[in-house]
């Protein structure tokens, strides 16, 4: 049995959320949202691979801009990382029976071909955000085609690892604005 490369880490914020504006529907409490954050093929290497293309933090520490950045908006972040398709997609597949209210997805080099992945965000109905270090449409050809962003209500590219940030900020006032 081959063992698979994956990293999982579960965060959640233990700050209050802040007080909105209005009062909750029909008296109903507002549950925090839990964010799942996925990172594709290679991004365990962040820090040491190619730094003058994707810069010098680690997936770790990125991971723990996010952490605290949910806790500021009163939310969770749950971020794992394979190199692993098939676990990307049961990941994916399984997000919204397990309470995630969306999805930060940098699918790595998956992005420029898998279909599967594709299918997956189109069939979970959760608001998923495409996410690049780099900006894949300044770098080589074969990288300017995503096959993800049809599927997803947005994408950040190019601001290196804050585009995880931007991206969470991003896709927590979309929420925000539906509830």
């Amino acid at each position: 049995m081959a063992r698979r490369a994956s990293q999982h880490s579960e965060t959640s914020a233990q700050t209050a959320p802040r007080a909105r504006r209005g009062s909750p529907k029909k008296g109903r409490p507002r549950r925090p949202f839990s964010v799942l954050v996925l990172s594709g093929p290679n991004l365990q290497l962040l820090g040491a691979r190619e730094p003058e293309i994707y810069g010098k933090d680690t997936l770790a520490d990125i991971h723990a801009r996010l952490s605290a950045v949910a806790g500021e908006r009163g939310a969770s972040v749950d971020c794992r990382q394979s190199n692993h398709e098939g676990e990307l997609l049961d990941w994916l597949g399984a997000a919204p029976s397990q309470g995630f209210a969306g999805v930060l997805l940098n699918g790595g080099a998956f992005t420029h071909t898998s279909l599967a992945l594709y299918d997956a965000i189109r069939a979970i109905g959760l608001p998923v955000i495409e996410v690049h270090l780099s900006n894949p449409e300044a770098r080589e050809a074969y990288r300017k085609e995503s096959k993800l962003a049809a599927a997803c209500v947005g994408k950040v590219v190019g601001f290196g690892a804050n585009s995880y940030v931007l991206a969470l900020r991003g896709l927590l006032d979309r929420l925000d604005a539906k509830r």
